[in-house]
């Protein structure tokens, strides 16, 4: 998946934040410790450092949500991260992603931390971030 396609997923997930560019998704994807999980409709983007794995951001399109797709990605990112030696996984999400959060903590996460006023709506309106966590050894 190119970094135009990337960008061009994210941008349709994120329409109350500031979507990621084409040069962003490059530059990160440069990086020998990052991966990507990906389908044509979704992608999970991670990092693993070091045994720390940080899931950098996960995407689907709007017409492809409620199909499990974020699931699969967030699962096949947890398996990469393994294959890269990730003891431990950790996430930030929007206090307001309601819909994200109850699938990271259905898939073990736990939250660990908050950020207040972290993220910048487009609206000008700031919300937290939760920091969420856990071992990659549990499925």
């Amino acid at each position: 998946m190119s970094p135009e396609d990337l960008a061009r997923i994210h941008a349709a997930a994120f329409t109350d934040q500031r979507p990621w560019s084409a040069a962003e998704f490059a530059d990160l994807t440069d990086s020998a410790h990052v991966f990507l999980a990906a389908c044509p409709q979704a992608f999970a983007l991670g990092r693993c450092i070091a045994g720390e794995t940080e899931l950098l951001t996960l995407a689907t399109l709007p017409e492809a949500r409620g199909q499990g797709l974020g699931r699969k990605m967030l699962r096949c990112y947890h398996d990469a991260a393994l294959q890269r030696g990730g003891e431990s996984s950790f996430l930030e999400v929007a206090e307001t992603n309601h819909i994200a959060i109850r699938l990271y903590e259905s898939e073990g996460y736990t939250q660990t931390a908050k950020r207040p006023n972290y993220y910048r709506l487009t609206t000008g309106q700031r919300v937290g971030a939760l920091i969420f966590s856990r071992p990659l050894n549990r499925q």
